[in-house]
C-alpha cells in the first residue's frame, strides 16, 4: 500500500525492457512500431530511476535499429530518465546499435559486442531455372528496376551499386557509434570492420563501460530496496493458441540463423 500513499516515500524503481531476438521489418521480431508502446510505458509509468535494457540481439534491419534507438534516446531526454544497457549473449551489429542508445553499456565476460558492419545475402537461381527449362520474363520501365534479380546472372554494375549502398550504411553506422561512445573508443583499426569482441576486450576497445549484471548493479546504485518493473513483447492471442504456427516457425528459423552467425 505504501506505493499509493502520496506522503510516504516509495522504493526506487527501475524499468527493465527486454530486447530479445533479431531486428526485422516483418513484424515478427524487434521493430519500432511493436516496441513503441512498450518503451513509452517503461519511461513514463511509475517514475523510474532508470530504464535498463536487457539486450540479446544479433542484429537485423539497419532502419529499424536506427528508429528504435532514436525512440529510446528521445524518451530518455523527454522524461529525464537515464538508460543503462546490459548485454547478455550478444549485442552485435544492429544489437550494438540499440546498446549505443544507452548512456552506459555493461556486459558479461562472455558477452559478444561489436560487429559494426553491414551485410546482405541472397541466392542466385538463374542456373536452376535454366536446367529446368524455365524462362524468366520481366518487363520494366526504368533500367534499374530489375537490379539483382535472383533469377538472372549478376551484373557487374549491380554489384558495384550494391557495394556503394553497403558502404554508405556502414559510414552511417560508424558515425552513430562515434557520436554515442566518443572518446571512449580505441583507435584499433579492426574496430569498425565487423569484428566482435568479448567482455574485457570490449571494455579495452571502448565498446562497453564495464563488466556488470543488471540486478546487483542496480542495487549498488539505487539501494537494496530497489524494485524492478519488467517489460517485454507479448505474443498475440492467436499466436498463443497456435493460430499462426507457420509464421512463428519461419520467425524461429530466421532468428536462429541470425544468432548462428555468432556460434549461438
Amino acid at each position: 500500500m505504501k506505493r499509493y500513499i502520496p506522503f510516504l516515500k516509495s522504493e526506487p524503481m527501475v524499468a527493465v525492457v527486454r530486447l530479445q531476438g533479431a531486428i526485422t521489418n516483418s513484424g515478427r521480431g524487434l521493430d519500432d512500431v511493436s516496441l513503441a508502446p512498450l518503451l513509452e510505458k517503461a519511461f513514463t509509468k511509475g517514475k523510474p530511476k532508470a530504464v535498463a535494457l536487457q539486450i540479446n540481439c544479433p542484429g537485423g534491419s539497419p532502419t529499424q535499429s536506427s528508429l528504435i534507438a532514436a525512440r529510446i534516446q528521445r524518451l530518455s531526454q523527454e522524461n529525464d530518465v537515464p538508460v543503462i544497457a546490459f548485454v547478455e549473449d550478444v549485442a552485435a551489429s544492429g544489437g550494438y546499435w540499440l546498446a549505443c542508445a544507452a548512456d552506459e553499456i555493461y556486459a558479461d565476460e562472455t558477452s559478444m559486442t561489436g560487429s559494426i558492419g553491414v551485410i546482405t545475402a541472397g541466392f542466385g537461381l538463374d542456373k536452376v531455372i535454366n536446367q529446368h527449362g524455365i524462362e524468366r520474363r520481366v518487363h520494366t520501365a526504368g533500367k534499374s528496376k530489375s537490379m539483382l534479380d535472383p533469377f538472372r546472372p549478376e551484373k557487374d554494375e549491380d554489384i558495384t551499386r550494391l557495394k556503394g549502398w553497403l558502404e554508405e550504411l556502414h559510414e552511417i553506422f560508424i558515425a552513430y557509434v562515434k557520436s554515442r561512445r566518443g572518446d571512449k573508443l580505441s583507435d584499433n583499426p579492426d574496430l569498425f570492420t565487423g569484428e566482435v569482441f568479448f567482455g574485457k576486450k570490449a571494455i579495452a576497445e571502448g565498446l562497453v563501460d564495464g563488466i556488470g549484471h543488471l540486478v546487483p548493479m542496480m542495487k549498488s546504485r539505487f539501494g537494496d530496496k530497489v524494485t524492478f518493473r519488467k517489460y517485454s513483447e507479448k505474443k498475440t492471442l492467436l499466436s498463443r493458441f497456435g493460430m499462426s504456427v507457420m509464421q512463428d516457425a519461419i520467425h524461429t528459423v530466421e532468428d536462429r540463423a541470425a544468432f548462428a552467425r555468432f556460434g549461438l
